[in-house]
């Protein structure tokens, strides 16, 4: 187009038009959904379904069921988006991205791409450059690590174990010196082998928490030593969607010899034997009796 210079005679200045491909983009959104109550939906999730080009949706009918408990009419279209078909939708989604539009991603519950489809399309939308951003919100994760108990300074999240017994306990296996608090999702039907499998790995004595049907009308948190929730879970009938909180595990304290010698040495203070004290101290340390018997030997006292 043509920009008119300086009037009487000015120079004309020829600017080159704006191609779509050279357009500002859109934006890609994850938004988080609730988990269970309704009431937990952000004013920024409810404005981005009615005003969003595209919502991308891993179940189309629960989003419309979803947007009718909010009151919101859903504003753009509709696409399904699940895990079977993210990588092919995901070029259609980006296109839009790109052309200007934005697109929101949701899931059936909680935060897309954890544990659910999102992640792919997020790794595509990076690697074209193209803006991500998000409307957080409910996380069953941080939910239940919150309620579990448990420390929550330092965590990590596994996901769904592995449903063959065999490559489960192998993944617990692996998991057992994790000092960090572990969070995992189950399905109800394979919780007490998934639990049993825990306390095999973990040990009976680990504590950890249970956490069923969060927010919603039954909630359920059970928060006992391994042992005693396979008991739990097997007993009972358990159903509704799990989100399992497992205590990290405890590193031993690991004295020093200088330590050891001390307390063999107070030992005999008291009236007990050397040798004694010696045989009780290394088996509570887990060191041979006869170097801590010499390091005594030479510490005490001529």
């Amino acid at each position: 187009m043509l920009r008119e210079g300086v009037p009487g005679g000015g120079r004309l200045t020829r600017v080159t038009p704006v191609s779509p491909a050279e357009q500002t983009p859109g934006r890609l959104v994850l938004a988080a959904t609730p988990i269970g109550n309704a009431e937990d939906a952000s004013a920024h999730l409810r404005r981005l379904l009615a005003e969003a080009d595209v919502v991308a949706a891993e179940d189309t009918r629960r989003l419309r069921a979803l947007a009718v408990r909010l009151g919101v009419e859903i504003g753009g279209r509709v696409l399904s988006f699940h895990e079977h078909n993210e990588v092919e939708r995901s070029a259609e989604v980006l296109a839009v991205v790109a052309g200007g539009g934005t697109v929101v991603v949701v899931t059936d519950a909680g935060m897309p791409a954890v544990s659910d489809p999102g992640f792919r399309v997020v790794g595509a939308a990076v690697a074209a450059g193209l803006p991500v951003t998000a409307a957080p919100g409910p996380s069953a994760v941080l939910t239940a690590l919150a309620l579990s108990g448990l420390p929550t300074d330092r965590f990590c999240f596994e996901g769904f174990p592995p449903r063959k017994p065999g490559e489960r306990a192998r993944a617990f296996e692996l998991l057992a010196d994790e000092r960090r608090t572990m969070v995992f999702f189950e399905a109800p039907h394979r919780l007490d082998d998934t639990l049993a499998a825990m306390a095999v790995a973990f040990g009976a004595d680990r504590p950890a928490a249970v956490c069923r049907e969060l927010t919603k009308t039954y909630e359920e948190i059970v928060r006992a030593p391994l042992a005693e929730l396979v008991a739990w879970a097997s007993a009972d009938q358990v159903r509704g969607e799990i989100v399992v909180v497992v205590g990290g595990a405890v590193k031993a304290v690991e004295l020093s010899t200088a330590d050891l010698v001390a307390e063999v040495l107070s030992r005999t203070d008291t009236g007990d034997r050397l040798k004694d004290a010696v045989a009780e101290v290394a088996a509570a340390a887990g060191v041979p009796k006869r170097d801590l018997y010499a390091a005594a030997l030479a510490a005490k006292p001529r």
